[in-house]
């Protein structure tokens, strides 16, 4: 079991974790590697979203459980407006996209826009945080 000051250094972990990959998009945004921008995007949320659901006492064993557990949790429950469940889902397949899949290149047109919204909802997903 872990004590209440080891729970807090995770939580703390996973925030600053997410906060210097979400700063990593933007560096490589700079570069013109928006697959890779789109990944560090996604990620930035997922560790966000693991240290909510950590937070909470809420387990997740995959990057799918983080997402649904999100979903079910703070998404369908009106805590987080609906439109953060398509912008997550749509981040993960963004990075599965990148990631896995031939022939695929994403765009500054596909990636850009996704910086504001994934900074609003890392700030909403933090505020959530109890520590």
């Amino acid at each position: 079991m872990l004590s209440e000051d080891n729970r807090r250094d995770i939580i703390k972990f996973r925030i600053e974790k997410a906060h210097n990959v979400f700063e990593e998009a933007k560096e490589v945004a700079a570069l013109k590697r928006w697959n890779l921008a789109g990944n560090r995007l996604y990620y930035s949320v997922y560790h966000l979203g693991s240290a909510l659901l950590f937070s909470k006492g809420i387990s997740a064993k995959s990057h799918s459980g983080v997402i649904h557990q999100l979903g079910e949790t703070f998404i369908k429950t009106d805590i987080l407006p609906k439109e953060y469940g398509k912008l997550i889902a749509r981040l993960f397949a963004l990075r599965q996209s990148g990631d896995y899949d031939d022939m695929f290149y994403a765009t500054e047109e596909i990636v850009m826009p996704l910086f504001d919204k994934v900074e609003k909802l890392l700030t909403d997903l933090e505020q959530l945080i109890e520590v």
